[in-house]
């Protein structure tokens, strides 16, 4: 990775579009994927490129969630792993939630890569790489119809970081409790989810493991119930809106 000063004003964006061209040398990556990455970044500089109190409680009831899952499960694509590989990991350990391959561009090939960067970063078990373990998501065309029998397909929780519209909207229809983070609150992934964290992934899976961690320590079913019952997404979507018209970042420097 190229030497980039701390001081820099755009120094973690350097930093994690450095990530991601990484992930593409390495086939992690396609390059449709940088263009989606940029799409969110812009978000993200509307919202000053930091994590707001609503993001906080949606990471808190998302949390909440993925602990009172009897079988939860993180999705993950190949912009998640070239970023966030460690942190999914992180969090699959906490929670219990295992981790699945989803990928729109689906090849063998480029499926292996992303087991492996998942292995080496301390995953035991990978789902959605195996063909005959796969079942089929009803109403999706894509490849990305494709699902693991023991992941995704059994799941009653579902965590889509940086996810496709269709998918989100299929999963849904299958009843699924869908979490997602997704920087833009006019998705139709922000809007069909059950939770949406308005954040960058960067910032908000390792607020998520803090935040899974103490629950695990200080709270109890009722608590997280009652945490994950008050949530409305609706709300919270509106008022992040409301945080980027508003135009609270006017100190941007490119």
């Amino acid at each position: 990775m190229s030497k980039i000063p701390n001081d820099h004003p755009r120094a973690n964006s350097l930093r994690t579009r450095e990530l991601l061209v990484r992930g593409l040398q390495k086939a992690i990556v396609v390059p449709e994927g940088l263009i989606a990455h940029g799409r969110g970044e812009a978000f993200d500089y509307l919202l000053g490129e930091r994590t707001t109190d609503l993001a906080y409680a949606a990471m808190q009831s998302a949390c909440a969630s993925l602990l009172l899952s009897s079988h939860p499960v993180i999705s993950v694509n190949g912009n998640v792993v070239a970023l966030c590989a460690k942190e999914i990991v992180q969090l699959s350990d906490i929670t219990g939630a295992i981790v699945e391959v989803n990928l729109f561009y689906k090849s063998k090939d480029r499926e292996v890569l992303i087991e492996k960067e998942l292995k080496q970063n301390g995953l035991k078990t990978v789902f959605g790489t195996r063909a005959d373990t796969r079942e089929i998501i009803p109403g999706l065309k894509s490849k990305r119809k494709q699902i693991d029998r023991h992941g995704i397909f059994k799941s009653d929780t579902v965590v889509i970081p940086l996810e496709d519209g269709d998918r989100a909207e299929a999963l849904a229809r299958m009843g699924k409790r869908l979490i997602t983070i997704d920087l833009n609150p006019l998705s139709r992934t922000a809007k069909v989810c059950h939770i949406s964290i308005i954040d960058n992934i960067i910032r908000a899976l390792p607020t998520m493991i803090s935040i899974a961690k103490d629950f695990k320590k200080k709270s109890n079913h009722v608590r997280m119930s009652k945490m994950l019952n008050g949530f409305n997404n609706r709300v919270n979507l509106s008022e992040s809106l409301r945080i980027i018209r508003s135009g609270s970042r006017t100190d941007c420097e490119t």
